[in-house]
């Protein structure tokens, strides 16, 4: 009986992923990573050696799950057009639920700023706290986080017209950016006069700049791997997909915090 190659002769476009360990160590990696830094920050462990061996575990099995999803549609020529279609409309579904994420955060700071309860001295800020002021830090990190969507799209455009320099030298602006912008919102943090624990406004200014810095940190990580890959020519002008989807979620990182900046930081103070 002949022995016929499922791959060669199979009758549509898509990609049948074969079985992977690495989203099952990913999840755990996530698990473990979340519950022993939240054990540590609460004193019930002593060592933040737990929080260094997760998140070891979590690059390593990110590591290896981007090694092979770039062999896969770099190497193995299984990201047909019908494919990356499908991620593309995939990557924008999670970006819309991102989104509606963020849409519940600032629903929430509203919700308080607009009519404060007697309990916070019906005013906004809260009777006691002293915000953070819109011309301070918060303005430079906006000049920063615009200036990295204006030189990613630089790079983007340099790499559709096929100039691979311009393209990296792009790039590398746009993450040398993030870093800063990461930089600063430490130093905002460790300035702050309030905390998570200052009632509704400490809880919900530090939810919702937090998650956008951990997604700041994300996608410093994801164009990082774009930068990589167009250094290595894995990238071209007519196949980038994973640069694609960073792009995409850079830019929403910078809508993002618009609306954080006007919301927070203007009005919030």
């Amino acid at each position: 009986m002949l022995n016929i190659n499922r791959q060669a002769y199979q009758a549509h476009p898509f990609h049948l992923v074969e079985n992977s360990p690495w989203p099952f160590f990913v999840s755990f990696s996530l698990f473990g990573l979340a519950m022993n830094t939240a054990l540590t920050m609460h004193g019930y462990i002593g060592s933040s050696i737990w929080v260094i061996l997760g998140i070891v575990c979590l690059v390593y099995s990110m590591a290896l799950w981007f090694r092979d999803v770039i062999a896969e549609g770099t190497y193995l020529g299984h990201h047909t057009l019908a494919v990356r279609n499908g991620i593309n409309l995939g990557f924008i579904l999670f970006i819309v639920s991102e989104g509606l994420f963020f849409f519940g955060i600032f629903w929430s700071f509203g919700h308080s700023a607009i009519s404060p309860t007697i309990e916070l001295g019906a005013m906004w800020p809260p009777m006691g706290i002293e915000a953070i002021q819109a011309t301070d830090l918060p303005l430079l990190n906006t000049i920063l986080l615009l200036s990295s969507g204006a030189t990613l799209t630089y790079s983007h455009h340099y790499l559709i017209n096929g100039n691979r320099k311009q393209a990296l030298l792009g790039l590398l602006f746009t993450l040398v950016l993030a870093a800063s912008f990461t930089v600063c919102q430490y130093i905002e943090y460790r300035t702050a006069t309030f905390t998570i624990a200052d009632g509704v406004f400490g809880s919900v200014f530090y939810m919702g700049t937090g998650f956008h810095g951990i997604h700041v940190i994300v996608g410093g990580i994801m164009l990082s791997v774009a930068l990589w890959r167009i250094y290595s020519y894995h990238s071209t002008n007519t196949h980038h997909l994973g640069y694609h989807t960073s792009a995409l979620y850079w830019h929403f990182v910078d809508v993002v915090w618009l609306f954080l900046f006007v919301l927070f930081y203007w009005y919030g103070s």
